[in-house]
C-alpha cells in the first residue's frame, strides 16, 4: 500500500497540500519538458510570446514575474535553441523586442501535448467535473489579489 503524499498529521493544512503538490508537479513538469530542451521558464515565455506576439524583454519579464537576470538567461537559451529572437523595436531603438520563431511555435505544440498527457496522468483519480473545479479554483487564486501580491512581496 502506498503512503499518502502528505502525512495525515499535516494534511488538514491546505498550504501543506499545495506545497507538496507544487513540488511534485514542478519536478514532473520539468521532466516532461526536458525532451524538448525546455524548462518550465522557457515554456512560460514561449507560451506568452505565442499568445500575445512580440513584446519588450523587460515588459515580458515583468508580466510573467520573471526577474530581469533570469529573463536575459531564458531568452539567451531560447535564442540558442532558435525558438525566439531579439530585435530592436523599430519605434524605439532602445527597446529590445522578443518574438517566437516558427521552431518555437512547433516546440510549444509538442510540449503542450506532453503537458496534457502529464495532466491526464496526475489527475486520473479526478472526474472531469473535479478537474474543471480544481482548475477554476487555482486560476481564481492566481488571478486574484492575495497570491500575486504575496508573490511580489516575497520577491522584493
Amino acid at each position: 500500500m502506498a503512503h499518502a503524499l502528505v502525512p495525515a498529521e499535516i494534511a488538514d493544512h491546505t498550504t501543506c497540500l499545495l506545497l507538496r503538490l507544487g513540488q511534485v508537479t514542478y519536478k514532473l513538469t520539468e521532466e516532461a519538458l526536458a525532451p524538448f530542451g525546455l524548462r518550465t521558464r522557457h515554456y512560460t515565455v514561449l507560451k506568452a510570446l505565442n499568445a500575445s506576439g512580440p513584446d519588450g524583454q523587460h515588459a515580458l519579464g515583468t508580466r510573467l514575474r520573471i526577474d530581469p537576470a533570469t529573463m536575459v538567461s531564458v531568452v539567451d537559451d531560447l535564442e540558442s535553441l532558435s525558438c525566439a529572437e531579439r530585435n530592436r523595436d523599430p519605434l524605439d531603438r532602445r527597446r529590445v523586442l522578443v518574438s517566437i520563431t516558427d521552431k518555437g511555435r512547433d516546440l510549444i505544440g509538442r510540449a503542450d501535448t506532453a503537458l496534457v498527457e502529464l495532466n491526464d496522468t496526475l489527475l486520473v483519480e479526478l472526474t472531469g467535473g473535479q478537474r474543471g473545479a480544481l482548475h477554476e479554483i487555482l486560476a481564481t487564486l492566481c488571478s486574484g489579489e492575495t497570491m500575486p501580491a504575496a508573490f511580489d512581496q516575497l520577491r522584493g
